[in-house]
């Protein structure tokens, strides 16, 4: 059950939940606002915890604002473009054939018809990010599934605004944000471990942290260095 309450300027996502505590998330890249909250907390006493966190939420909110964003790609020669945190070129070349992008060092080549829009080059490199993030998921998955002693059923890579990855424990199944393929290898292992954990624990608890502790330990840094990395558009 999910209601929307609006305090000043903000818009923020009430779930209701079998929960003890509430809980309140900020989520990149646009500081979308969630709140999780106990069946029984009356609308009162979820306004005034709000309340009381506003400075934390706005700052967090201004956190993400300050971050790095790179303008809206034209898929033309000389951009910048990440994969797995590193930086490379751009490099257009026309030519008659299949539309493909090979690696050459610190470009990425992008060979393309004469008569290609900037659309369908921009479906070429989100294609090559796809394929690049399913090659690392498949063995990602395969080894923490197996160090976690747990089975996902399915997992599928789309393009979200407000989420690196979510998990529908009940399905077992987990999405995955396109836009991981451009962060730094360390980050997609965090996301993975994260959704993995959460087939054994399904909220931010003690336990939930405690497991993330004992598998990845130096996850909150991993977080910290996927929140600071550059926000891109396709």
């Amino acid at each position: 059950m999910s209601e929307t309450l609006k305090i000043g300027s903000i818009d923020i996502e009430i779930h209701r939940k079998d929960v003890k505590n509430l809980n309140i998330t900020v989520h990149p890249p646009l500081g979308d606002v969630r709140v999780s909250a106990p069946l029984s907390m009356s609308e009162t006493a979820v306004r005034m915890a709000i309340i009381g966190r506003l400075t934390w939420i706005k700052k967090q909110q201004a956190d993400f604002n300050e971050q790095r964003r790179q303008s809206k790609r034209e898929m033309m020669s000389g951009e910048s473009h990440y994969l797995w945190g590193k930086h490379y070129r751009l490099n257009v070349i026309e030519r008659h054939g299949k539309h493909v992008i090979k690696k050459h060092g610190h470009w990425l080549d992008l060979y393309v018809s004469p008569n290609s829009t900037v659309e369908n080059r921009r479906k070429v490199i989100e294609e090559f990010y796809r394929s690049e993030l399913k090659i690392a998921l498949d063995e990602l998955l395969v080894e923490w599934q197996k160090r976690l002693q747990v089975k996902m059923n399915a997992y599928g890579i789309r393009k979200m605004k407000t989420k690196w990855g979510s998990c529908n424990t009940d399905a077992a199944r987990t999405l995955f944000n396109l836009e991981l393929a451009k962060k730094p290898y360390e980050c997609l292992e965090y996301i993975v471990v994260h959704e993995l954990v959460h087939l054994l624990v399904r909220t931010h608890n003690d336990e939930f942290k405690a497991l993330m502790d004992l598998h990845v330990p130096d996850w909150k840094q991993r977080k910290a260095l996927l929140k600071d990395q550059p926000l891109t558009d396709f």
